[in-house]
């Protein structure tokens, strides 16, 4: 009985790890794209934030991508909104829902400014607001979703565990969130950070 529950974990984190590979190799795509976009755009072409949404919320999903040396600098948990679901829970880490409508409490994909450093009431007392650059995410600024850390938000991978859920911010540990602040304030080009899934 012990063998066969041993087989089944150890099968279950097969298959867990197999959307990983995919987001591997999926990832070069998003920021070959994002610097195009970048280019273009007169944004920041050393680094992007790349959060991709499709892996189960206890892996690492946001990536800070070294635009010039195509590579990963930093990675870390990255929480969804919660929508329906109940706030601070994991309750749709495999399936997340995503909207534009105010009070949804969900995240909103696409393309994303990062916009100016203010206050927060989580984590670090750090924010930055966003700025929505597409239909899917153009009530960010207007719904308050900015990118902050959070306490509840580990600064390890939590598989199969999902990283607890807030109201459609893009929250991460407060470790991630003291590098990633540094970098940022460290540019004067606006950076783009992409949800996708």
């Amino acid at each position: 009985m012990k063998i066969a529950a041993f087989l089944l974990l150890n099968f279950s984190i097969l298959l867990s790890a197999q959307p990983l590979q995919e987001a591997g190799n999926c990832i070069e795509d998003k920021a070959a794209q994002a610097e195009a976009f970048c280019q273009q755009e007169g944004y920041n072409t050393d680094f992007c934030i790349l959060i991709d949404m499709s892996l189960h919320s206890g892996f690492d999903r946001l990536f800070v991508y070294d635009l010039k040396a195509d590579s990963i600098l930093d990675q870390g948990l990255c929480a969804h909104g919660c929508g329906q679901a109940e706030w601070g829970e994991d309750e749709t880490k495999t399936n997340p829902v995503f909207s534009n409508t105010p009070e949804s409490h969900c995240s909103s994909l696409g393309k994303y400014r990062i916009g100016d450093r203010g206050y927060s009431s989580w984590g670090i007392h750090v924010n930055y607001k966003l700025h929505g650059l597409e239909e899917s995410n153009s009530n960010a600024f207007e719904r308050y979703i900015v990118l902050h850390s959070w306490e509840a938000v580990p600064e390890q991978e939590l598989f199969p565990l999902g990283t607890p859920e807030g109201w459609g911010c893009p929250a991460i540990s407060n470790a991630l969130m003291n590098r990633i602040d540094e970098r940022l304030q460290a540019t004067e080009l606006p950076v783009l950070m992409w949800i996708y899934e």
